[in-house]
């Protein structure tokens, strides 16, 4: 199965390439998880922060093949405990269908991109570094493949 995140970011500093790239090479069994970094848009004092946001949105849709599942990460998502992003993350194994995460930009995502999403997925109702939330989601999806897989990274 294929896990793509989709971030709306220039380019990140090391430390938060390798801690994405350490939880996504651990995932085993067919299970995959990338990222694609989607520029962003030229802001300037003079551009409006929606069309900025609507310019990566449209490259972000652009990116999600037909028939994906998008999960859109969003302040105003539904905060999930451990144990229901496992279940979610099991709904996602079943249906077989790649599953596209979706980070925005400063600005956040896009009117077109929220409205694609089949789901909305809030980490924490505080503003992380789009660094530090490519971590955390890698983190949060091995730990629900972990607990799939019985694998015992964690412990109850």
């Amino acid at each position: 199965m294929r896990l793509m995140l989709l971030v709306a970011s220039n380019r990140q500093p090391a430390w938060v390439i390798d801690g994405f790239n350490d939880y996504a090479k651990r995932l085993r069994g067919g299970m995959r998880l990338d990222v694609e970094e989607i520029p962003l848009a030229r802001r300037s004092s003079s551009t409006l922060a929606r069309r900025a946001t609507e310019a990566e949105g449209a490259r972000m849709l652009a990116a999600i093949p037909t028939g994906a599942h998008v999960v859109a990460l969003t302040e105003d998502g539904t905060m999930l405990s451990t144990r229901q992003l496992v279940a979610r993350f099991r709904d996602w194994v079943t249906a077989g269908r790649p599953v596209y995460l979706l980070i925005g930009g400063p600005d956040g995502l896009s009117a077109s991109c929220l409205a694609r999403a089949d789901e909305q997925w809030s980490l924490s109702r505080l503003t992380l570094p789009h660094g530090l939330a490519r971590i955390a989601v890698a983190e949060a999806l091995y730990r629900a493949w972990s607990v799939l897989e019985r694998h015992p990274y964690h412990r109850e």
